[in-house]
């Protein structure tokens, strides 16, 4: 695993190193005021921090990846709350939220405890936090105060969990390496994003959903999505799939990042914001950066799950 973790770094860096002297060249070409350019670096830029955060996680082993997609978790259920109705009466929920479901399901994650991750949340802290709240009192806007924290903990907790939860899964002649299947999920699902972008730029006309993200377009969704799942096809040799399995996974988890995308667009639109928060610089807060993964790494978990349970 060592050798093809290196190889793969390698081919990242090399990556970065190239995109980022072609958006210095076009910055010189084009003007440091073109917009479009500092999109471009600011994004380059982003990946270089997103990558070295990761590759000290995969270095530090399953434990690291758990405890990064845990403080991710934290950080993005955080962006979240703060754009939800929240009242006095929910603060024994959101405490609960926060500081008993999220850790107990990233503990049941690491240690590979899959009857209880994969429902605790959905089923028993869906159930537990309009208790708790009911207990305070206050039933102004209960069913939309309720309602908005159980899906923070679905979208930030529960789906973004899935990602270090293929750490757990059981394949036959492929023990020791499910990190890989952690890097071609992100590296296939966030180059997707990329390559909808540039495409987008190159041959967009014909806008998806204008009202919710109107960079969106048609040419750049086809051509992003393809070209991602070629690439994903190309890193078949670290994953358990074939070449065609390894497309056809990536066609799914790359169309699914889009449509959440699309959603997580809406509820920023909803609340009247560009962006859910602004750690990252260039890509807003963790959910911005995350949104595309965050529903597509239920998918992937589920699929690869259920098609070597059958075999």
């Amino acid at each position: 695993m060592n050798g093809h973790f290196i190889i793969l770094l390698g081919i990242v860096l090399s990556v970065l190193l190239i995109a980022t002297g072609a958006a210095q060249l076009l910055k010189r070409r084009g003007g440091p005021d073109n917009l479009t350019i500092q999109n471009l670096t600011a994004r380059i830029n982003a990946w270089w921090v997103m990558v070295a955060v990761m590759a000290i996680a995969f270095v530090a082993g399953p434990t690291g990846v758990v405890v990064l997609f845990a403080i991710c978790s934290f950080a993005a259920l955080r962006e979240f709350l703060t754009l939800t109705n929240t009242a006095a009466a929910d603060h024994w929920a959101l405490t609960a939220a926060v500081f008993i479901v999220l850790p107990l399901q990233y503990l049941a994650v690491g240690m590979g405890w899959y009857g209880f991750y994969s429902i605790f949340i959905p089923v028993y802290a869906f159930l537990l936090m309009p208790i708790l709240s009911t207990l305070r009192g206050q039933v102004e806007n209960f069913l939309i105060r309720v309602s908005e924290a159980q899906w923070a903990l679905m979208i930030a907790v529960f789906c973004v969990s899935h990602v270090p939860a293929l750490l757990s899964l059981k394949i036959p002649d492929y023990e020791g390496k499910n990190l890989f299947l952690i890097f071609f999920l992100i590296v296939v699902v966030q180059s997707s994003d990329v390559l909808q972008y540039v495409w987008g730029k190159l041959l967009g006309r014909r806008k998806i959903a204008p009202n919710l993200s109107p960079s969106k377009t048609l040419e750049g969704l086809l051509g992003g999505i393809l070209s991602a799942s070629l690439l994903g096809a190309a890193l078949f040799w670290i994953t358990p799939f074939s070449v065609l399995q390894a497309f056809a996974l990536s066609l799914v988890i790359t169309l699914m990042g889009f449509l959440g995308g699309l959603v997580m667009s809406a509820i920023k639109r909803d609340r009247g914001v560009k962006d859910w928060g602004h750690l990252i610089a260039g890509h807003g807060g963790f959910i911005d950066r995350l949104d595309s993964v965050i529903f597509s790494a239920p998918i992937f978990f589920h699929i690869v799950r259920f098609y070597w349970d059958l075999h």
